[in-house]
């Protein structure tokens, strides 16, 4: 029963893996006749100032997005998991944009942060609001960071939800007893409580927001100019419209080695950090 699933795995998987691996030792562009370079473009990526760009920008991404959807995310599961009014309906509000189109999203958020806020801003009279945050270079992540996180959070909500419900309400009750508030209370046994769902969320989110790709091109396309290039858009960009087919392929198995670095030694942090808090 499992062989056609691993057939399936194994051939729109497996297989362009392998032919990704083989095309990165070529100058290919695509299509046509190429030759065999070596290492020359694993070799040229390091020395390529777009590229370098591209990780820095990406790099920086993940981070904040990463920290900030984990923070709002926890506090939004903590409220739905308090006693409140219409906390099933709010919990099924909260999910819808998990399953919503992200470019489809994403064209809303470019139509708000494009027309809607400098409408307001000017309106308001408030100059830097003015202008869409999209057409400056300084600016432009910061909306590529909100359309990420409010996408993201929907998701880590769910995650951190399965995680408070497995805290005994005992534990609350003998806490308030003692006189504990409810900064104390989430320090000493929420947070410790729930260690192995963070970690899960914080390695599933880096690891998504390292890729992020439809974000940017629905909001910015890369632009203006190159500044909001992630590593995926510049690989896309130049292996399938730019004829640096074998170029990116090299491009493309060095960002699949700094994710799996990368979540790897952020697993093992986090892990040990559970059997200390």
């Amino acid at each position: 029963m499992v062989a056609p699933a691993l057939v399936l795995f194994f051939v729109f998987h497996t297989v362009p893996v392998i032919q990704g691996v083989f095309y990165s030792f070529t100058d290919s562009p695509g299509y046509g006749t190429f030759d065999f370079v070596g290492l020359r473009n694993y070799l040229a990526l390091f020395t390529d100032a777009r590229v370098l760009h591209a990780y820095g920008f990406t790099f920086l991404i993940a981070a904040v997005a990463t920290v900030a959807v984990n923070i709002i995310a926890l506090g939004i599961a903590i409220g739905l998991n308090a006693r409140i009014k219409w906390r099933t309906t709010l919990r099924g509000v909260y999910f819808v944009p998990n399953i919503l189109a992200i470019l489809i999203v994403g064209y809303i958020f470019n139509y708000l942060f494009s027309n809607s806020l400098p409408a307001l801003g000017e309106k308001l009279g408030i100059e830097w609001l003015s202008t869409s945050l999209l057409t400056d270079a300084s600016t432009a992540w910061l909306g590529i960071v909100i359309l990420a996180v409010w996408q993201s959070a929907a998701f880590n909500i769910i995650i951190y939800l399965a995680g408070l419900q497995t805290v005994p309400t005992d534990l609350y009750e003998a806490a308030a007893i003692d006189g504990a508030g409810a900064w104390r209370q989430f320090r000493s046994i929420t947070f410790p409580m729930i260690a192995g769902f963070f970690t899960i969320n914080m390695v599933l989110s880096l690891k998504g927001f390292l890729q992020v790709f439809d974000h940017i091109v629905a909001l910015t396309g890369g632009g203006p100019g190159t500044s909001t290039e992630s590593v995926a858009l510049l690989i896309y960009k130049g292996g399938f419209q730019g004829g640096e087919y074998g170029y990116q392929s090299a491009n493309s198995v060095i960002f699949f080695i700094v994710i799996v670095t990368l979540s790897i030694l952020q697993l093992r942090f986090l892990q040990k950090r559970e059997t200390s808090v």
